[in-house]
Parts: structure tokens; C-alpha cells; sequence
């Protein structure tokens, strides 16, 4: 691996988290909307990541196949997809205009605390991957200052 591929995958890491933190900055900003353009409360959105497989040759699929340890070539997004697993909160408040029959308000599925902490996880992984590059630029100027000599 060079160092330029070792800077691509962690390029790869900053796009992918710096989306997650938008994705949850857009989660913690509508934590109260009751009402979107599709007549539902806001639902939560979870990035989804994977593995660039990027296996192209016939000896990168033998030597994955014999198990020899290979190094990844960053990460991707998938999608970005509502969370439709987790319940609105319902609360009780009649006098408000999106009150159903019984009084009670369908808030969005957003849970403020777990979001803080994905935006905790999503900044210490960005901060992994600048620390990543910022190794990666003293070793090659290291490398120059070598060749220099």
C-alpha cells in the first residue's frame, strides 16, 4: 500500500463521517417538527457506509481467498435511509393542531441523547482520519528529506 492510497482511504473516512454529522445535525434540527411536506412527523435518517470493494484483479481475489491479511480501500456511502423501525413519541397535548382524535401528538423518532452520541462517534472518526492524513504527509516528507540526503 502507498501513501497516496493510504490517503484516498482516509479522504474516504472525512466524506462518509462529515455526512454522518450533517445527517444528525438534520436529525437534532427537527427533533420537534410534528409536520412535513409528506403530512407525517419528521422521521430520524441513518447513513448507511461500506467497504469499497474494489477487487479487481486476479491476484487481489487469490490472495483475499488464501486469507492473506488485505487492506481495506475505504468506505462509501449507501444510502441515506429513514429510520422505520423506531416508534414517534406520542405525547399528550390536545390543544395542539396536529393532536390526533384522542389528543395526542405523534413527535418525530428522534432521541436527542443517542443523537449527541453518534455526533460524538462521527467527530472522533473524523479526527482518526485527519490524524491519519496528517501522519501520512510527515511520512513522506521524511521519505523527501531521506532521498535528499
Amino acid at each position: 500500500m502507498g501513501f497516496l492510497n493510504s490517503i484516498d482511504i482516509s479522504a474516504t473516512g472525512l466524506t462518509a463521517e462529515r455526512l454522518r454529522m450533517d445527517v444528525i445535525s438534520q436529525n437534532i434540527a427537527n427533533v420537534d417538527t410534528t409536520r412535513t411536506s409528506n403530512g407525517g412527523p419528521y422521521r430520524r435518517k441513518l447513513v448507511v457506509l461500506k467497504e469499497i470493494d474494489n477487487q479487481s484483479s486476479f491476484s487481489d481475489m487469490l490472495n483475499a481467498a488464501k486469507g492473506s491479511s488485505t487492506v481495506g480501500n475505504g468506505v462509501e456511502v449507501v444510502s441515506i435511509e429513514e429510520d422505520n423501525k423506531t416508534p414517534f413519541n406520542r405525547v399528550y397535548d390536545p390543544g395542539n393542531p396536529d393532536a390526533d382524535s384522542t389528543g395526542y401528538v405523534n413527535y418525530p423518532n428522534v432521541n436527542i441523547v443517542s443523537e449527541m452520541v453518534d455526533m460524538i462517534s462521527a467527530t472522533r472518526a473524523y479526527e482518526a482520519n485527519v490524524t491519519a492524513v496528517n501522519s501520512t504527509k510527515s511520512m513522506i516528507e521524511k521519505a523527501l528529506e531521506i532521498g535528499k540526503a
